[in-house]
């Protein structure tokens, strides 16, 4: 990814579940535009993705790149999901399902160890191959649906069947999915729970306003 300039560190720790969360529905809309274009926007894309293979990053600001915009995508729907702008049912019920695996997934101690072995084997992949070369995308696809796909709740993802049955489609779709379980596990350290998104709209609104 290009360069982008470092933006002051979230200052309050709403600004940091809001971001956190920003990224689950960015990876959201991702896979609902994956699933209907084949097409996703590469910035967005490479957010999640560098994300999703640096396990140990340097800071919060780190983990997304350093600049709120590299997570607009999940910014805007956010703004739908505290009633500012429309919203996409599709995104919507993707990242609420992202946060419900998550909780899945933290509750299983197995499961988690697991996940972090497969990650550490794709962050190796990341740094000889490059974050978003194919074969990192194949391992990071591969880990979700050996991780979090045997859950009971799985996500059917809905689009253009002969787009979705394309080479390395499912992979990608799957790699949007594992950042979108990443991001939901840092809104969780962060202190976020789906509770607070239906009582505390109004810190949530603040936060978005505060990242500009």
């Amino acid at each position: 990814m290009s360069a982008t300039p470092i933006h002051r560190a979230p200052d309050s720790q709403a600004a940091r579940q809001a971001l956190a969360l920003a990224g689950v529905f960015q990876a959201a809309s991702l896979v609902d535009e994956l699933a209907r274009t084949g097409q996703v926007d590469p910035r967005a894309w490479e957010t999640l993705i560098n994300a999703t293979v640096d396990t140990n990053p340097d800071s919060f600001e780190a983990i997304y790149g350093g600049h709120p915009n590299n997570l607009r995508r999940g910014l805007d729907t956010l703004e739908a999901l505290v009633g500012r702008k429309q919203a996409n049912p599709v995104v919507l019920r993707y990242g609420f399902s992202l946060l419900l695996l998550m909780n899945k997934l933290r509750t299983d101690r197995h499961m988690m160890d697991l996940l972090g072995q497969k990650l550490a084997r794709v962050e190796g992949q990341a740094e000889h191959f490059g974050s978003t070369h194919e074969n990192v995308i194949a391992s990071l696809g591969e880990a979700y649906q050996e991780t979090i796909s045997t859950f009971k709740t799985r996500i059917v993802v809905q689009g253009d069947p002969s787009l979705l049955q394309t080479p390395m489609m499912p992979e990608r779709v799957r790699a949007c999915l594992m950042a979108g379980i990443r991001f939901a596990l840092l809104w969780h350290q962060q202190g976020g729970r789906r509770w607070k998104l239906v009582f505390q709209r109004k810190a949530l609104r603040q936060a978005l306003d505060s990242l500009g």
